[in-house]
C-alpha cells in the first residue's frame, strides 16, 4: 500500500509518525509546498519571531528522522489536482503520484485585507516561516507597527514587537479584544494587560485602506472615519481560510473545511484530511467545527492513521489552546458555546485565575491564565461529562485537584 500525504505541518508528520508506529510497512510519500521539513507554527508569533528559539530547532523532526521512517520527501512540491477514479494527484511540475490512500493535512492561510493595499512590501501576514523571516528583519526599536486584528496571533505579536522596543497599535474591528473566541471578561483582562504595557489598543476601527507612507512612515492604514496612522510595518491577523479547494474541486464535501467524520475520513473513504483544514466532529461538545489548534492537528493524525491501519479509534480528548503574551501563559480546555453561566475563580488583578464556563451542572470550558491546575483538571472533567458545583468552584480554599477529584468520582 502507498499512503500519500498533502502538507507540512503538525497533522503530516503525526500521521507518518502514527502509522510507523502503528506496524504500517507500506510506502509513505510526504508532498510539502515549503521547501523546508514540517515545523512547529506556534512560536513562530511567540519564541522564533523574539529571536529565543534558534531556526534549527524549528522542524518537528530532523531529516533522519523521515530517512529511518522510509519516508520519500517532495518538499517545495504543490499538488494540482486529486483525480479520484485513477488513485492519482497531479504536482506543479507535471508529475503525478499514485496512492492507495491519502491525507489531505494541507493547513489554512491567512485571511487577507479585503481593502485596497498600495504598499504591499510592508504589509505582512503572519502564517509561516517566510514571513516571520521578513516581519523580523523589520523588528527593529523605535520603528511604527500596527497589527490588524486583535485575536490571538496579533496579541502575541503585539506581545512580541512591544518587548523589542517597538511602537505597537492594535486595530480590532470588534468592540473588543478577542471578541470571536473569549469572554468579554478576558476580553477586559487582556485589553488591560497590553495597555498598561504601552500598546495602543483601539476596538471598533475599521481599516478602509493601506495607502503608501506618508508623514515619515512607510505605509499607512486608513480608518472608516479617515484618519491615517504612519507606520513603519503593517500586520495583518484576522483568521485564517481553510486550504480546501484542492478537496472541493475534486468532489468531497467541504463546508467550511474539508467535512470529515470521527475517523477523519472525508467522503471518498480513501482519501482522510487532518489539521485546520478540516471540519470535524465535536465528539464532547455536539455538532461539527473547525478547531484551529495543534491538539486538533495530533488528534486527527492519529485518528485518520489508526483508520488506515484498521484499528481501533484512538481516544478523543476535548479541544484545547493556548497562548503565552508577555509572561501570561493562557490555556483553554474545552468550548464555551452554549454555556449559561460562568464563574470566576482566582483573582485577574493577580494574574493568575481560571473562568469557568457551565452548562447546567456540566463543565463546558475553563480558561485559564497562569493556573495550570484548572486547566488540566478541565481536561479530564470535560470529556467525562462530569457534573461540577459551580459554587465550589468560586472558593479558592478548596483546591482544585479535590475538587475535581469529588466530580470524577460521582
Amino acid at each position: 500500500m502507498h499512503v500519500v500525504i498533502v502538507g507540512g505541518g503538525q497533522a503530516a508528520q503525526q500521521t507518518i509518525a502514527s502509522l510507523r508506529q502503528g506496524g504500517f510497512d507500506g510506502r509513505l510519500t510526504l508532498v510539502g509546498d515549503e521547501p523546508v521539513l514540517p515545523y512547529q507554527r506556534p512560536p513562530l508569533s511567540k519564541a522564533y519571531m523574539l529571536g529565543e528559539l534558534p531556526a534549527e530547532r524549528l522542524p518537528l523532526r530532523p531529516e533522519p528522522w523521515y530517512t529511518e521512517r522510509r519516508v520519500d520527501l517532495l518538499l517545495g512540491r504543490r499538488v494540482t489536482a486529486i483525480d479520484r477514479p485513477a488513485r492519482r494527484i497531479a504536482l506543479d511540475d507535471g508529475g503525478a503520484l499514485g496512492y492507495d490512500r491519502l491525507v489531505l493535512a494541507t493547513g489554512a492561510r491567512p485571511r487577507p485585507l479585503p481593502v485596497p493595499v498600495a504598499a504591499p512590501d510592508a504589509v505582512f501576514d503572519l502564517r509561516s516561516l517566510a514571513d516571520v523571516e521578513g516581519i523580523r528583519a523589520g523588528l527593529k526599536p523605535g520603528r511604527r507597527l500596527v497589527i490588524v486584528g486583535g485575536g490571538y496571533i496579533g496579541l502575541e505579536a503585539a506581545a512580541v514587537a512591544h518587548s523589542l522596543g517597538l511602537d505597537v497599535t492594535v486595530l480590532e474591528r470588534a468592540e473588543r479584544l478577542l471578541a470571536r473566541v473569549a469572554s468579554p471578561t478576558l476580553s477586559e483582562f487582556y485589553q488591560q494587560q497590553h495597555t498598561r504595557r504601552g500598546v495602543a489598543i483601539r476596538t471598533g476601527a475599521q481599516v478602509t485602506a493601506v495607502e503608501a507612507g506618508a508623514d515619515g512612515g512607510l505605509v499607512a492604514p486608513v480608518l472608516a472615519s479617515g484618519e491615517r496612522l504612519p507606520a513603519d510595518m503593517v500586520l495583518t491577523g484576522i483568521g485564517i481560510v481553510p486550504n480546501a479547494e484542492l478537496a472541493a474541486e475534486a468532489g468531497l464535501d467541504v463546508a467550511e473545511g474539508i467535512v470529515v467524520d470521527r475517523d477523519a475520513r472525508t467522503s471518498d473513504p480513501l482519501i482522510f484530511a487532518a489539521g485546520d483544514c478540516t471540519r470535524r466532529p465535536l465528539v464532547h461538545h455536539g455538532g461539527h467545527g473547525r478547531l484551529e489548534s495543534v491538539h486538533n492537528a495530533v488528534e486527527q493524525g492519529k485518528l485518520a492513521a489508526a483508520a488506515i491501519l484498521g484499528q481501533p479509534r484512538p481516544g478523543e480528548d476535548c479541544p484545547w489552546f493556548w497562548s503565552e503574551q508577555y509572561d501570561l501563559k493562557l490555556q483553554i480546555a474545552g468550548l464555551a458555546a452554549g454555556h449559561d453561566r460562568m464563574v470566576v475563580r482566582g483573582e485577574p488583578e493577580a494574574a493568575r485565575f481560571a473562568l469557568f464556563y457551565f452548562a447546567g451542572d456540566r463543565l463546558r470550558a475553563v480558561e485559564a491564565v497562569n493556573s495550570a491546575p484548572e486547566f488540566l483538571a478541565a481536561k479530564k472533567l470535560i470529556p467525562a461529562g462530569a457534573r461540577l458545583d459551580a459554587d465550589a468552584v468560586a472558593d479558592t480554599s478548596v483546591k482544585m485537584r479535590d475538587l475535581a477529584a469529588a466530580a470524577l468520582a460521582a
